[in-house]
Parts: C-alpha cells; structure tokens; sequence
C-alpha cells in the first residue's frame, strides 16, 4: 500500500488543536509531526490549514439489511457515511429477521465484508426469550447488547421484569437502551386518535411520545443497572427532564452514560409545520427548551455520546397518514456538518464535537485502535473545509434520496475521507471501492 502525507493541516485530536503534518503508511497512522518530509513516490496532500479530525464513529445506525433492503442496505447507508466523515457504524438489530443470536450476528458481518464504505461493527438484540444468546455471547463480537425498552417492531421489546433483570445481570458487553415507556404511549395516542382518527397532526407527536414516557422508562433502565452495576449506555436522550439522571464528567471512569442525537441538536417542535414527518421519529423531536439544555449537556460533559440514529424510509412512506408514517430519518452524511455548525455559532469547540463523534464512542465500547490521531492507529480520516455547502436533494446518498437538511447551508464541507488509510471520497465523489473493515474490540 502506498504512503500519503498531509502536510499543513490543523490536527484535532484529544482536547487540542494543533499544525502539524500526518503520514498514512500500510493503512496506519505512521507518524505525526511537524514539517515532515515527503518520500519518493508519497502521494502528498496540502491541507492548506484546514482542520483534520479522525474518523467520526456512529455507534447508532439502522441500515436495514438484511429484510428492508428496497429503503436501504450497508452499501448504500455507509457509502453516504463516509461522504459525511463517519468512517466507522454500529448498526441496530432491528432487522427482519431480528439480531438475535450469534447465526444471526455472523451473516451481518458476512454481508458487510467487501461492501461496507466504513468499519463495521453489529449489535445483538434483546428479546423476552434470547437470554441465553446474550449470557453466551463472545463479547469480542459485538459492540454491545441492544434492548428496546420501548416500542420497537416484531419480537424485540423486552417487557417481561424477569427477563429484563436476568438481561442487566448477567450481559457480557454494555448494554445500550432505547428508553419509552409503552403503555404511557399508547395511552396518549388513544386520545388523539378518538379526537383526529389516523390523521393526527405531525406536531403533536412529541406529546404523543412524551418526556414523561421517556423519563419513565430511563429510570427504569439506570435502576436495574446499579442493581447489577452493569455497563449501561442510554441512547438518544431528547427531554431536558432526563439530564438530571446522568452525571457530568470525563466518560472515564463512567457505568452509565447518555447520549443524544444530531436533529435534537438542530430541529425542535416548531419544524414539524414545515417537515411534518420528515422529522417523526421515536424518540421525539421535543421543545426549543429541551434543544437548548441538550446542547448545554454536550458541552459540559453530561450528555457522553453524539450519535445519528440514521434510520431511512421512503418518501412515499413518510407521505402517509400519522398512525401509519414510519418513525426515523436518514442523517449520516450531514450530521457531522450539521455539529460543525455549532461550533461556527459558538456553542461547541471542535475539539468536543471530535471527542462525542470519535473518541467516546471508541472508549464506550472498547474499539481497537480507532477514534483518535494517535500513531499505529487506523488511519481513519476526514479533512474539513470550512466553505459553504447547501444541500441539495441530487446529493443525497442515502438510498431513500431525501434528507431532513435539504436547502440548509452549512459553513463546512467534508473536503476528504479516508478508510484505513485509502481515499474515499474526496469532497465531491466516492473514490476506489469500499475498503470497510470488522471491528475489533479490547475486550
């Protein structure tokens, strides 16, 4: 493998900003310094002081392969990935047929292999009748266990107490939790159905899918996990209500952590009157308020993880009347632009968008040498370059071919991605073929 040097870049990397240059060497980080030399036959590239950051890690994704391939699938859904500077996805177990054993997890990353843009690595789910597939897990497999503690589709809400205690007991790997409390849920859609019938008005689903509910259901899970002191990781946090539950602090030395996701950083209710279900997802798009105190918890360190949550539908699909539009939207190739866009407002530092997309993930679930600039690691790149950039429906990737983020403009674009060390794409295309690897867990 050919070498690559970037030479007067401005590398962000654990807390600083810096100038200084980067050489790529058998996929690898092979030495970062300043004013280094190129060697015959190096390719070189003048970052002319733009921002270098490693790879971002999305540790939530659902590219719906395999069983709902026609709205996406890993080639597609990473590909706009890595357009976007996430170079490494955690996807969801929600898939038809459900993640639920070890058969099940191996065909995942057998369909991943040769086709995925980015790394790769795969939950297994939870059920009321998987236990034993998670008590034999090889924690080296997955990056952790999923459990639906909420509504979520086919056999993968866990509501049986006994089940769900014996889960937190005895899990090998983090467990990760999407916190809804159902019955409040469905209570509430009840009295909006009997008022509007199927068409209820897109505004009222933060109602329908209440703070209450969410609160609910993620005093549950931290419950059980001081119980057990398990490795508990709560995943898209949208109320200002739950921020209370989490401590702030540096993710080191953490059992339970939060996490929040990039539209509950740049949407609130007031979009639904012009995105209507373009932006109904679970949980839900709550107030201006709740936007506002989530910002604030990532930059003081109570919120640990930025996360995507991508999970494309047709538009034909999010068209349909409210009881029966799909929850989720597709966010990977933006959502680092759209982070950016609170540091150029002044809310984050570069540095904390690269430590909640980069280096938190990569210490939560233990990954092997990722998610940071640091010598002998991959060589998982994004170049940014702070010029405009309005997005425009034909850029799309994703292969629903729509974003929440259409006519937006952004003050940065992605100028470059590297995988492992090889270019993939280079501000305007993809470039090569996809080069995605298995992750690795120190575990």
């Amino acid at each position: 493998m050919s070498s690559t040097l970037i030479v007067n870049a401005r590398l962000v990397n654990e807390g600083r900003e810096y100038d200084g240059d980067l050489r790529i060497e058998d996929g690898r980080i092979g030495q970062i310094g300043a004013g280094l030399s190129a060697r015959g036959g190096e390719t070189v590239v003048d970052a002319r002081g733009r921002r270098l950051l490693p790879g971002m890690i999305d540790d939530q994704v659902h590219f719906r392969e395999p069983g709902l391939e026609y709205k996406a699938d890993m080639a597609t859904e990473s590909a706009a990935a890595v357009a976007g500077g996430l170079t490494t996805f955690m996807d969801m177990p929600n898939t038809s047929p459900p993640t639920l054993d070890a058969a099940a997890l191996e065909d995942k990353y057998r369909r991943a292999s040769g086709r995925a843009w980015g790394n790769f690595g795969f939950y297994l789910g939870a059920s009321n009748d998987n236990l034993a597939a998670i008590q034999s897990l090889d924690p080296r497999t997955a990056p952790g266990v999923k459990v639906f503690m909420g509504a979520s589709t086919g056999n993968m809400l866990v509501d049986d107490p006994v089940t769900l205690d014996a889960i937190f007991r005895d899990v090998p790997t983090p467990i990760i939790t999407h916190c809804e409390d159902t019955p409040m849920i469905d209570a509430e859609l009840a009295v909006y159905k009997a008022k509007y019938g199927d068409d209820i008005p897109a505004r009222f689903h933060p109602d329908i899918r209440s703070r209450e509910a969410c609160k609910k259901s993620t005093e549950l899970a931290i419950s059980l996990a001081r119980r057990h002191n398990t490795r508990l990781h709560v995943l898209h946090i949208s109320t200002a209500d739950e921020l209370a539950l989490f401590q702030a602090g540096p993710i080191e030395g953490k059992r339970i952590t939060a996490e929040t996701c990039i539209h509950f950083l740049r949407f609130d209710r007031e979009d639904y009157e012009t995105l209507g279900h373009l932006i109904k997802c679970n949980p839900a798009i709550k107030d201006p308020a709740d936007r506002e105190a989530l910002i604030r918890a990532v930059a003081e360190d109570v919120i640990d993880v930025l996360a995507t949550d991508h999970a494309p539908h047709t538009l034909e699909e999010k068209a349909r009347p409210y009881t029966s539009a799909p929850s989720g939207l597709p966010l990977v190739q933006f959502a680092l632009n759209a982070a950016l866009e609170l540091v150029h407002e002044g809310r984050l530092t570069t540095a904390q968008v690269v430590d909640k997309f980069a280096h938190a993930p990569a210490k939560l679930f233990e990954v092997e040498n990722r998610g940071f600039l640091r010598e002998g690691y991959a060589a998982d790149l994004v170049l940014i370059d702070d010029t405009p950039y309005t997005v425009q429906r034909e850029d799309v990737l994703s292969k629903c071919g729509w974003s929440p983020f259409e006519g937006r403009t952004f003050h940065s674009r992605i100028a470059s991605t590297w995988v492992n060390g090889v270019l993939a794409w280079d501000g305007m295309s993809l470039v090569g073929a996809p080069n995605g690897q298995r992750l690795a867990f120190a575990r």
